[in-house]
């Protein structure tokens, strides 16, 4: 009875706390998208050669952090649905 209990605690924290690891890593890849972004934007506006390469290279990020962000929507989205 009392491994029982024992083992079920650990699952729920284990599960609670990877729940967690999970949501904040979606938080920082979404707020990195949107500095990226950003800079992106304000870089591509400035005349300068080496802004105009610096907003040509920010794809390099901006492209694999868009599909996470589609990722985390899609899944969000079907956890509302279910």
């Amino acid at each position: 009875m009392v491994s029982t209990v024992t083992t079920t605690v650990v699952t729920v924290i284990s599960t609670v706390s990877s729940i967690s690891v999970v949501a904040s890593l979606g938080l920082a890849a979404v707020l990195t998208l949107i500095a990226s972004l950003v800079t992106k934007e304000l870089a591509s506006a400035g005349g300068g050669v080496r802004l105009r390469l610096l907003s040509r290279n920010l794809n390099v990020s901006v492209f694999p952090l868009f599909f996470v962000f589609l990722f985390i929507v899609i899944l969000r989205a079907l956890a509302v649905l279910a």
